[in-house]
């Protein structure tokens, strides 16, 4: 098992098939996933899976597993991933986290350390973070890891969005390279 990130509570690791079980855990969740359409089944659960996995091959990285350093025990996930936000394909900061983990700093813990990880070993000039736009706790995630309101889009469902972001220029300024 290799750590991609390592945090002071968290390491990020590339997801693989034992990780199935812990992922459904956190994308069936009914509550957990309503800012989505609806919560994620078996099938879809397994696609996500396969996606993560595709990405690592594709580009190098992907939403990794999250998990404690204290037990080894998988959360959620976190990475960067190529998203397409309002028809343009970006470098998204994106994470998912088990209901009971909520509340407890992991989310923003972990997408600090991919934000860093990103503008260290990729050459994106900016990074960006979305989600529906009455999903309070994600965009004030993205705020707490430095990002900036940016604009708002209708999906192809006209569901309204809030995208996030910051550029490298930032990025170097508040947190040094």
């Amino acid at each position: 098992m290799m750590k991609v990130i390592e945090t002071e509570r968290l390491y990020l690791r590339e997801m693989n098939e034992d990780d199935y079980d812990a992922l459904y855990a956190v994308l069936s969740d009914r509550e957990n996933m309503c800012h989505y359409v609806y919560p994620f089944e078996e099938k879809q659960v397994r696609r996500w899976l396969d996606w993560c996995m595709s990405c690592y091959r594709e580009y190098g990285f992907g939403l990794w597993a999250l998990c404690l350093k204290e037990n080894n025990e998988m959360i959620g996930d976190c990475g960067l991933s190529m998203q397409k936000i309002d028809g343009e394909m970006l470098p998204e900061i994106g994470f998912h986290l088990r209901r009971d983990m909520h509340r407890k700093g992991y989310a923003s813990e972990a997408a600090a350390a991919v934000r860093d990880w990103a503008f260290e070993n990729r050459d994106f000039p900016a990074l960006y973070s979305y989600c529906t736009s009455d999903n309070e706790a994600s965009y004030k995630t993205a705020e707490a890891i430095g990002m900036h309101y940016l604009k708002e889009f209708n999906d192809e469902e006209d569901i309204p969005h809030r995208v996030s972001s910051i550029n490298r220029e930032e990025w170097r300024n508040k947190y040094g390279e």
